[in-house]
């Protein structure tokens, strides 16, 4: 390790050359996607013992930790493995809170491949940023033709709405970042994740840490690889959970709230009422039929402006088929979760 002297001001935070990172990955069935997440943090050009990695496995129930353990022969990496018995991502993250030695603590996804950088990057912008939490844009990838479509259509801002992270290449303060780098004395100002809230924890602690004066920024020096789910029927049970949390983490923060949340959901409620009234009346199943057919045509100009851009004409017949897997779910699972939230206890 060079001196303090040689060391560029940028890869120190509170006068410490290389500060130690905690890199914490809860993990549930990730058996495919855990080796090659742990491979990416081994070859990081952070210094090895400025930094552990920690995995909470959420008693997985297929070869998850098999392959970790393997990785760990190999490699080195992971440095700590814990059992998360309540198996959330929430209780996994807190458990490695409990444990992780770092000045700054990074999140990490088992879905997930970081650059070779990332932790090298996140360390510089939390420095020459004065940020409290820092991420970078995901680039979203896909296994097979209806993966590489998700994928596509996740990224796009129609799939998504105007999630920054997704799409954007420029630098900028934002509410909420994936897989951030947070310096440690954000948990002694806010707390812990919220174990209230299942798969939306992130949202959720960020939305704390802003409306807490923290400030959070999306640079694009840092890089990670997100694979998305690789059939239709994966990506609506992930969605019906993105829904379900939204409504809780929205709840907690209202002042959150925008039109732009309801769209999915108002999108669902005009499909379900016209279609429920329209088994009695006529005008309601026309206006059903409008509905999806406008629905429909979105979807496909779309599709075809995302195979337009990025010359995936071979698969531009499964991107379009994406998005009702993605906006309907999230939609009815964002009603439900209001529901659930609001409805009278006895």
């Amino acid at each position: 390790m060079t001196s303090a002297a040689e060391t560029p001001a940028a890869w120190a935070i509170d006068d410490v050359e290389y500060p130690f990172v905690s890199v914490i990955i809860p993990v549930r069935n990730e058996e495919g996607f855990i080796g090659p997440c742990l491979q990416a943090l081994a070859q990081q050009d952070y210094p090895r013992e400025a930094f552990e990695v920690i995995v909470l496995d959420g008693e997985s129930t297929d070869g998850t930790m098999r392959e970790a353990e393997r990785v760990a022969q190999e490699l080195g990496v992971p440095d700590f493995f814990l059992t998360n018995r309540k198996r959330t991502t929430a209780s996994g993250l807190n458990l490695g809170l409990s444990i992780a030695r770092g000045s700054v603590v990074v999140r990490v996804d088992g879905h997930t491949l970081v650059d070779p950088h990332f932790i090298s990057a996140s360390v510089r912008a939390l420095q020459a940023s004065g940020a409290d939490a820092v991420g970078g844009p995901i680039r979203t990838v896909g296994r097979g033709p209806v993966g590489q479509a998700i994928a596509l259509a996740v990224s796009s801002p129609f799939g998504v709405g105007d999630a920054a992270f997704r799409h954007s290449d420029q630098e900028q303060w934002t509410d909420s970042v994936p897989f951030a780098a947070y310096r440690r004395s954000v948990f002694e100002l806010i707390g812990n994740f919220d174990e209230d809230i299942v798969g939306g924890e992130d949202d959720e602690f960020n939305y704390r840490l802003r409306d807490a004066g923290g400030r959070i920024l999306l640079t694009p020096s840092i890089g990670s690889v997100y694979y998305a789910r690789s059939t239709y029927g994966a990506l609506a049970r992930q969605y019906w959970r993105y829904g379900l949390a939204k409504a809780a983490v929205l709840l907690r923060h209202r002042q959150r709230l925008r039109p732009r949340h309801f769209a999915p959901s108002a999108l669902v409620a005009a499909l379900a009422v016209s279609g429920t009234l329209g088994l009695a009346s006529g005008a309601a199943r026309r206006a059903f039929a409008a509905v999806a057919r406008t629905y429909s045509a979105y979807c496909l100009i779309a599709g075809f402006w995302i195979a337009w851009k990025g010359r995936h004409w071979r698969i531009f017949p499964l991107v379009p088929l994406a998005f009702p897997f993605m906006h309907l779910p999230a939609g009815a699972g964002f009603l439900v979760g209001l529901w659930r939230r609001l409805r009278p206890r006895p």
